[in-house]
């Protein structure tokens, strides 16, 4: 009885420091160490940080104050209307002319997890269709994105959408962003947003 004890304490206290390893980048509160970009409207509600689509229906970003390059991301999103979102890995800004890589956020059967560089090459990899079909449309859904080197990988609950490897990834430094695509009618809720920075690769 006493082992069956220290095991469990012993498991318990791994699963304490496994947690205290991600840094929160929400605090639920307000939205202290995040800079926003355009007119479209980002607040916190019961703890969640909410974006919506603003009166000029144009594009808008929440970006880290801080830049990140090797990271562990984790993030839960709802997505209430429309849904057309995402988070920017390794980018930087001018106005709301984002530089950089937007891992997908978006309705049904339209990519979430999907890798996507603004302002260049597009589409660079997506989920296969069979895949999309974790995503939870009315739900809250758990994202995990790992970025090292020249790697991304994006787990959504629990499932490896993709992985790629591109060069020009791994040259990018920058914030980390959350969007609203424009066009109106947008509204998405986040929370649990915690990252845990990783050893930069040597090449």
């Amino acid at each position: 009885m006493l082992a069956l004890i220290l095991v469990a304490a012993v498991s318990v206290n791994a699963q304490f420091w496994k947690k205290k390893e991600f840094t929160p980048l929400f605090n639920g509160k307000d939205l202290s160490g995040w800079t926003a970009h355009g007119t479209e409207k980002w607040y916190v509600q019961k703890g969640e940080l909410v974006c919506e689509s603003g009166p000029d229906k144009q594009y808008g970003y929440l970006s880290t104050n801080k830049t990140y390059k090797d990271f562990e991301l984790h993030v839960e999103f709802k997505l209430e209307a429309n849904g057309n979102s995402g988070v920017f890995i390794r980018s930087s800004i001018e106005g709301t002319k984002i530089s950089g890589w937007q891992v997908e956020v978006a309705p049904p059967g339209l990519h979430t997890g999907g890798i996507y560089e603004s302002y260049g090459r597009g589409w660079l990899v997506k989920p296969e269709p069979e895949k999309e079909k974790v995503l939870k449309g009315n739900d809250w859904n758990k994202m995990v994105i790992i970025v090292k080197g020249d790697e991304v990988t994006s787990i959504l609950n629990d499932k490896q959408m993709v992985r790629l490897v591109d060069e020009k990834i791994g040259a990018g430094n920058g914030f980390i962003a959350l969007q609203i695509h424009d066009g109106g009618g947008i509204k998405v809720r986040w929370r649990n947003i915690r990252i845990k920075e990783l050893k930069e690769s040597s090449k």
